[in-house]
């Protein structure tokens, strides 16, 4: 069977991936490991035969890729929005960096661990392929900077994993945060107008917290347009978080006891699809819905997101946009947004190839350092930047760099588990040889004390700057670098502070590491 897997390589990585699937989903406790059963079944099989994981290169580095580029592409505009927020967390990551660096070294002299075999732990327990590149080019070559890499990678996994469990759900005050989206939620309320109002100075109209659609005048339903004034017994329709509808219901009137959404005569409402190219890139405010169809578009839903339509909104494709306006119009806005299933399962494949291309030839370009070597992003950091680049300006002219959520999050996958098997059939021969010697078990015991060194430092500093738990998870998985990390914090919430965080702390943390290592080894 060893043969079989030796000369099959991908018949290995398949096997790995349908056994991986089957071990994530099992529980241990309230954990499961999810995506990152793939490594540690891959760590095992990998261990029959150092032959097996020989040619996984390409395969890994592909896996890798194409993760890291579709995670940027999902967090590129939210990173964008939230840079004020996140410098501070990005700060907070590179000094995390340098002191569990400072701790790994003194902790190798007190256990008497080789400072080739230290600089490997760090990279392993932190997984950071491209600082164990660096490592082994400041140490010659030598094969103890691997073999600290192995033995201390799934250390590094599984504490990782089991600090964001316990994190990624708790509240804790977040005065400096923005507030999540997905938390918000959607409303809708029917008030009718006791006190006549400008809707330019309804509470929450002109910071886009709110949306109003149906207004009902008399015995005659219409859309709300921009400047309207509202008066006394007319009625209309509130949108947005709950606590905004009703501030903006109690400054208008009292909530009505029917909905006006019951009645569909003259003014409907119905959830259309992006598909069109003509629409994604573009804001809400610029595809003119009131212009076009004296209609409105009052939310929007990614994904399990839905978002109050706010004008500035940048509409991606797969994008479920909520449309209200005059019957006779329905089908004009169908064919404007596009509304097809079958167009929005294909992706742009030659925005995505060229996307992908930039980014790996970003992680070629080599940045000299003081006194001598160099460092590059490399295959994980240079599609990361830009894809956030790209995803933040969604569309370049007539090339779409946005990819639909479903397509996203399948390509990510995908990637992931292809990086993650490949990695644990390369390092299996490795861990395999080290793991029950007496440097394998101080070595491990170090790469703990790397990993609860920076989640401790990490959530404490997290805490101080008061951001929120979730992208303060979003972050620590970014600053540790392992992908199955933030798979695994994406499936306990639905909080894109977490991809945020993330995305903020995995390239520049790339850098530190990279920094660090020379230092340890010597």
């Amino acid at each position: 069977m060893v043969e079989v897997l030796v000369s099959n390589p991908l018949l290995a990585v398949m096997i790995v991936l349908a056994v991986g699937a089957a071990v994530g989903q099992i529980p241990f406790g309230p954990l499961r490991f999810g995506a990152a059963g793939a490594l540690f079944v891959g760590l095992a099989v990998g261990c029959l035969d150092p032959r097996i994981g020989q040619s996984l290169g390409v395969l890994q580095a592909l896996g890798l890729a194409l993760f890291v580029y579709t995670v940027g592409l999902a967090a590129g505009s939210t990173f964008v929005r939230d840079l004020r927020t996140q410098w501070p967390l990005m700060a907070l990551g590179v000094v995390v960096v340098l002191v569990v660096g400072v701790v790994a070294g003194v902790g190798a002299r007190m256990v008497g661990v080789p400072g080739t075999t230290v600089a490997g732990a760090f990279a392993g327990s932190l997984t950071a392929t491209p600082a164990l590149a660096a490592a082994s080019a400041a140490s010659g070559g030598d094969p103890q900077v691997a073999v600290g890499y192995s033995l201390a990678y799934p250390v590094g996994v599984i504490i990782a994993i089991l600090v964001v469990s316990l994190g990624i759900g708790r509240e804790w005050p977040a005065r400096r945060d923005t507030a999540s989206l997905a938390g918000a939620g959607i409303a809708t309320m029917s008030v009718i107008v006791e006190h006549p109002t400008a809707i330019d100075d309804l509470p929450g109209w002109n910071t886009q917290n709110i949306k109003l659609s149906y207004l009902r005048r008399g015995n005659r339903t219409q859309v709300v347009q921009p400047g309207e004034y509202l008066g006394v017994d007319d009625m209309v329709l509130v949108v947005g978080p709950k606590t905004a509808v009703e501030t903006a219901a109690a400054a208008l009137g009292r909530p009505a006891r029917t909905m006006l959404t019951h009645d569909r005569a003259d003014v409907d409402f119905r959830r259309f699809l992006i598909s069109s190219p003509r629409l994604t890139g573009r804001t809400v405010a610029e595809i003119d819905l009131p212009g076009r169809f004296g209609g409105t578009v009052t939310r929007v839903k990614r994904g399990d997101l839905d978002m109050v339509a706010a004008d500035d909104l940048v509409l991606q494709p797969g994008d479920r946009v909520l449309a209200v306006v005059p019957r006779e119009h329905m089908e004009d806005a169908a064919a404007l947004f596009g509304d097809s299933e079958r167009k929005i399962s294909e992706i742009d494949a030659l925005g995505f190839a060229l996307g992908l291309t930039a980014g790996l030839l970003l992680g070629l370009v080599a940045v000299p350092l003081p006194g001598g070597g160099s460092f590059s992003l490399g295959t994980a950091a240079g599609p990361l930047v830009m894809g956030m680049v790209l995803g933040a300006l969604h569309r370049t002219g007539p090339m779409q760099w946005d990819l639909p959520q479903a397509a996203n999050l399948t390509i990510r996958q995908l990637g992931l588990l292809l990086f993650l098997a490949a990695v644990g059939l390369a390092s299996g021969p490795a861990f395999a040889a080290s793991m029950l010697t007496w440097t394998g078990v101080k070595v491990g015991v170090l790469a703990a004390v790397v990993v609860i060194a920076a989640a401790g430092l990490f959530l404490l500093g997290g805490r101080l700057l008061d951001l929120s738990a979730q992208r303060t998870m979003g972050g620590f998985a970014g600053l540790v670098g392992q992908p199955a990390i933030l798979s695994f914090a994406t499936t306990k919430t639905n909080d894109e502070r977490v991809e945020s965080g993330y995305a903020a702390l995995f390239a520049i943390c790339i850098i530190a590491k990279i920094i660090v290592v020379p230092f340890l080894v010597g």
